[in-house]
C-alpha cells in the first residue's frame, strides 16, 4: 500500500462511497488487475464504485490533495491496457453509474451516465425508431464512458463515424476535482473543441460522468450481402473497388478462413467455407439500396466471388453480424492465448499489406488470423500463441508491434479504435515526431499537471520503453498551482 493511502485516507474514501463502494480485499482486487489485454497485470491498491458525479468529485479532490494516481474503468473490455492499474493507484469503476438520465427524441439526443452499456442506448430508443450508431464488437458489454475514452468505432463507423461524431456534451470532473462542461447540446457551438480533445484521450484528462449523445433515425431498409472469395487479396480489392464506384456502405468487413471457422463453431452463423468472407451492409431508401446492392454484387463477382448471398430477413442479418462480432472471443477456440492488434492502413494498400503480414507470421512460425473493418482500413490481426511454450509470448508481442510498424510505413496509424494504452505507447515514437509528442504532452498537462489521471499510458517514457523512447517525453516536473487556467 502506498504511503499516501493511509488508514485515514481509506476511511475518508469509505465515507464518500459507503461501505459497499470500497474494495480492498486482495481476492476481489484481482478482478481489476487488467482489462481485455491480459498480458499486463497490476493489482490496484483499492477500487471505488461511486454512484454520482458528486462522489467522483470528492474522490478526485482527495486524490489531488494526497497525490494518489487513479484509473477510470468501465467494463474492462479494452484491448490496449488502457484500464490497466498502475502501482499504488485507485481504480474508479462505473458499474453503479449506469442510468439513462434523459431521452429527448425531438432533438435526437439521449443523456446517460458513463456506466451505461453501449447496446442499451439503442435499446432505449429503438421502439421510437432511433438508434445509436457506434457499435464496437463488445457493444453488449462495453460502456459509453469507455467508448468515449478510446473514441470507439465499430463496423458501422465507415458511414456513421466514430464516437466523437456522436457525443454532443459532457460533464467532466477534472483531475483536481473541478467540474466543467465540454461541448454543447446545440450544434456548431463557438470556441475551441475541447470535447474533441477529451474524446479519445484515454482517461488522461479527467473523467466524464454524464454525456449527451446523438441518436439517429433508423434507415428505411437495411440489406447485407456475404461474398465468398478464394483469396483475402481478392476480397480486399473488392473493398477498394466498391468505394471507388461511389458507393458508401454502412459497413464492410473481412474475415479470413481461421476467423470464419472459429465463429462458425461459436455461434453457427452459417458462413460459407472460404479463404475470405466479405460482409457488406447497405442502408437507406429502399430503391437506392436495391440499386447499390446490384452494383456491389457485380463488383464482388468481377473480383472472383464464387458465392454471393443476400440476408433474407432481419433475423438472418442479426446472425451474420453475431458471427462477425463474436470473432475476437471465438479466437480462444483457435489458441489458448492471443493478441488482438489494431492498426490502420489506406484501403488501397490492403492486398499488399495483408500479404506482408502473412509472410511475417510464417517467418515467426506463428499463426495470425485476420478480421477487420475493411471499409476504412482498420486491421485487427489476431496473433495466436501459447504462453506455456518458452519464448512464444515474447515473439507474439514482438510480431504484433512490428505489424504496427508496417501500418505506419504504409501511411497508416498504430491504432484505429482500441487506443494506445500501455500496449502501444512505445510505438508512439515510431509514428510521431518530437514536436508532435511534446505538443500532446502540453495539452495533457493543461488538464492534469500532476500526472494523476491514468498515468503511465499513451506516451512513451524511458522507464517503460527504454531506448525506444525519446527522453523528451518523460513527464514534466510536477506543478503545484493546480489546473492551468484554460477553461
Amino acid at each position: 500500500m502506498p504511503s499516501s493511502l493511509t488508514p485515514a485516507v481509506l476511511a475518508e474514501l469509505q465515507r464518500i462511497v459507503g461501505d459497499r463502494g470500497l474494495i480492498t480485499a486482495v481476492n476481489q482486487l484481482q478482478t481489476y488487475e487488467c482489462d481485455g489485454l491480459t498480458a499486463f497485470r497490476v493489482l490496484p491498491s483499492a477500487v471505488l464504485l461511486p454512484e454520482s458525479t458528486g462522489q467522483v468529485q470528492q474522490i478526485l479532490r482527495l486524490c489531488h490533495r494526497e497525490r494518489i494516481p487513479f484509473v477510470a474503468r468501465g467494463s474492462g473490455t479494452g484491448l490496449s491496457g488502457g484500464a490497466l492499474p498502475t502501482e499504488g493507484c485507485l481504480v474508479i469503476t462505473f458499474s453503479r453509474m449506469n442510468r439513462i438520465l434523459a431521452v429527448d427524441l425531438a432533438n435526437q439526443q439521449i443523456t446517460v451516465q458513463p456506466g451505461v452499456i453501449n447496446s442499451n442506448v439503442t435499446a432505449a430508443v429503438s421502439p421510437h425508431g432511433y438508434f445509436y450508431a457506434p457499435d464496437p464488437s463488445s457493444q453488449t458489454v462495453c460502456t459509453i464512458g469507455g467508448n468515449i475514452a478510446e473514441n470507439a468505432g465499430g463496423a458501422h463507423c465507415l458511414k456513421y463515424g466514430f464516437t466523437v461524431t456522436h457525443v454532443l456534451e459532457m460533464t467532466v470532473v477534472l483531475p483536481n476535482g473541478d467540474l466543467v462542461t465540454l461541448g454543447a447540446k446545440t450544434p456548431n457551438a463557438p470556441g475551441y473543441d475541447l470535447a474533441g480533445v477529451f474524446i479519445g484521450s484515454e482517461g488522461t484528462l479527467g473523467i466524464a460522468t454524464e454525456m449527451t449523445l446523438r441518436i439517429m433515425r433508423k434507415p428505411e431498409t437495411v440489406q447485407v450481402i456475404l461474398a465468398a472469395f478464394n483469396t483475402i487479396q481478392a476480397a480486399a480489392q473488392s473493398v477498394s473497388d466498391v468505394i471507388a464506384s461511389g458507393q458508401l456502405p454502412a459497413a464492410m468487413e473481412i474475415m479470413d478462413r481461421l476467423s470464419i471457422e472459429a465463429a462458425e463453431i461459436s455461434v453457427h452463423p452459417n458462413y460459407p467455407s472460404c479463404e475470405a468472407l466479405l460482409l457488406i451492409e447497405l442502408d437507406g431508401p429502399e430503391a437506392e439500396v436495391n440499386l447499390q446492392m446490384q452494383t456491389v454484387t457485380d463488383i464482388c463477382r468481377g473480383n472472383g466471388a464464387w458465392e454471393t448471398r443476400l440476408a433474407i430477413d432481419e433475423q438472418d442479418r442479426f446472425l451474420i453480424w453475431k458471427g462477425r462480432k463474436a470473432a475476437f472471443a471465438a479466437a480462444g477456440r483457435l489458441s489458448p492465448n492471443y493478441i488482438v492488434q489494431d492498426g490502420v492502413i489506406p484501403r488501397t494498400s490492403l492486398p499488399a499489406v495483408l500479404e506482408k503480414l502473412n509472410a511475417m507470421a510464417v517467418a515467426e512460425n506463428l499463426r495470425v488470423t485476420n478480421v477487420f473493418h475493411a471499409g476504412d482500413g482498420n486491421l485487427h490481426p489476431i496473433v495466436l500463441y501459447n504462453r506455456e511454450n518458452p519464448g512464444e509470448e515474447e515473439r507474439a508481442i514482438d510480431l504484433s508491434l512490428r505489424i504496427l510498424d508496417v501500418c505506419v510505413e504504409a501511411g497508416g496509424s498504430i491504432t484505429g479504435e482500441h487506443g494506445v494504452g500501455r500496449e502501444k505507447q512505445c510505438s508512439m515514437s515510431y509514428m510521431f515526431s518530437d514536436p508532435d509528442l511534446e505538443t500532446m504532452q502540453r495539452v495533457r498537462h493543461a488538464f492534469d499537471p500532476l500526472d494523476l489521471s491514468n498515468p503511465e499510458k499513451l506516451f512513451p517514457t524511458p522507464r517503460i520503453c527504454g531506448e525506444r523512447s525519446r527522453g523528451a517525453y518523460a513527464p514534466h516536473p510536477l506543478e503545484t498551482s493546480g489546473i492551468a487556467e484554460v477553461f
